[in-house]
């Protein structure tokens, strides 16, 4: 593609990345948001979500990543990653996205598509030459802004990562939710907690941003929730965080469960799996079939839907980092379990699950026994025990095997960024952020040296 945007060539038929081919009518109802989408997190979906009340569609341009090196400097994830294939289509509020979608943001390419309107974060983005990206769309008045998320960006988990900060853990997210725990005078602390209880119920929307979607919930246990816990663990108690949307009559209760840290197509691509063989199974046992039980699904007047209801239980900060040390993990709770409530193949979230889902657990969730506890192939926690003993004993533990993401986990990308230290710590000068320097990426080093001695003990002492 022309790296000026005043020459660019516009497809022709056949070239578009994605179909149609023909032009189609502009309409108000369709909604145009682009960007890079570097290891997605909460930020992005908060846009999309904002972009998608807008409208009836929303369609996500997602820049090549030729381009950003170009405009912006090298991503952390390929466009596949980061695209068409993983982290846009995965999130509830995108009915479609665009790879390759044009840096500077292209009339003729937001016509085509359909899209009146194209929406934007208040922050300014600008291309190689300095000018603003988003020049075309607003000369012709087709330019809206929503707010951009604060406390969150690429930039800032890059800082993470190279810095090895930890003032980001949440020691009790029902605390911090309730202005007991966090930073800051009560006033500051009843404020952040107001903020980001709204956030959590905005997150917790269905598929137009609009209405309920998923239930939310908040689990307590009265032992510790680490490795003396295997086993022992009774059935402890749910908090409500957002009533959402209960299991409806045939579903199947999925459980899965994880830290779900720098949420990445690795994380996006086991749930889809997920999704996928609850899918199959569903064909398999006649659940789209013509049946009575089909019919009266439809008669109840909610429309057909999908065989599975997925529940995903995320771990607390402590937990993580007691398993993987260093600064891991690079989000905390509260921002990993946005991640999450964005993902369309989620329908309920447990904020503080325990690691390891003993059979008390399990047989006493609130939507009842799940049906199935899927796990994926991941190695990045070091274990020195297997958590999934209860489910294997109750007979419903399945394993997702192997797929093209399944390397892609938050040690992959802080390894990624490690490797190109110096081009991310140019872009951060240039953002006005904090560099790492030499001895805070030797500092991290030793952190990770220090965290695999510890992983190479635990399972010597196994």
């Amino acid at each position: 593609m022309a790296n000026n945007p005043a020459i660019e060539e516009v497809p022709k038929r056949g070239e578009w990345p994605v179909d149609p081919q023909d032009d189609i009518p502009v309409s108000k109802d369709r909604i145009w948001i682009d960007g890079c989408f570097d290891f997605t997190h909460h930020g992005h979906a908060g846009a999309m979500l904002q972009a998608r009340r807008l409208g009836k569609e929303l369609l996500v341009g997602v820049h090549s990543d030729e381009d950003i090196l170009d405009n912006k400097g090298p991503t952390v994830m390929t466009l596949a990653e980061r695209g068409s294939v993983s982290a846009v289509d995965a999130c509830r509020w995108s009915t479609n996205s665009i790879p390759h979608a044009p840096y500077v943001t292209s009339l003729p390419w937001i016509s085509h598509y359909g899209c009146h309107y194209v929406v934007h974060g208040d922050d300014i983005t600008s291309d190689s030459g300095g000018e603003d990206c988003y020049r075309f769309v607003k000369a012709a008045q087709r330019f809206l802004v929503v707010k951009r998320t604060p406390g969150i960006s690429t930039t800032d988990l890059v800082g993470r990562m190279l810095l090895c900060t930890k003032n980001h853990f949440i020691k009790s997210l029902t605390r911090t939710l309730s202005g007991d725990d966090g930073p800051g005078s009560q006033e500051e602390r009843s404020s952040a907690a107001k903020d980001m209880s709204q956030r959590i119920r905005d997150y917790a929307s269905d598929e137009t941003g609009l209405q309920p979607g998923p239930l939310v919930l908040s689990y307590a246990e009265t032992g510790p929730a680490r490795e003396a816990s295997v086993g022992t663990q009774d059935a402890g108690s749910y908090t409500t965080i957002v009533d959402g949307k209960l299991p409806k009559p045939g579903q199947r209760i999925i459980y899965v469960d994880g830290g779900f840290d720098l949420f990445s197509s690795g994380h996006i691509e086991f749930l889809r799996q997920v999704a996928k063989a609850e899918e199959a199974l569903a064909h398999k046992n006649g659940w789209y079939d013509d049946t009575p039980a089909r019919k009266e699904r439809l008669a109840a007047g909610h429309g057909d839907y999908g065989p599975a209801y997925v529940v995903a239980g995320i771990h607390d900060d402590e937990v993580i980092n007691y398993w993987k040390g260093v600064n891991y993990p690079i989000m905390n709770i509260f921002e990993r379990g946005l991640c999450v409530l964005q993902c369309r193949y989620i329908h309920s979230v447990i904020f503080s699950a325990p690691f390891t889902p003993s059979r008390s657990y399990l047989t006493n969730l609130p939507f009842g026994a799940p049906h199935a506890v899927y796990h994926g192939p991941t190695t990045f926690m070091p274990l020195t025990y297997d958590p999934y003993v209860a489910a294997k004993d109750l007979g419903i533990y399945q394993e997702i095997g192997n797929h093209d993401f399944q390397n892609v986990n938050a040690g992959e990308i802080v390894q990624r960024i490690l490797r190109s230290r110096q081009m991310y710590e140019e872009r951060q000068k240039k953002k006005g952020e904090k560099a790492a320097g030499e001895e805070a990426v030797k500092r991290r080093e030793h952190m990770e040296k220090e965290a695999a001695a510890l992983e190479k003990e635990r399972a010597t002492n196994r």
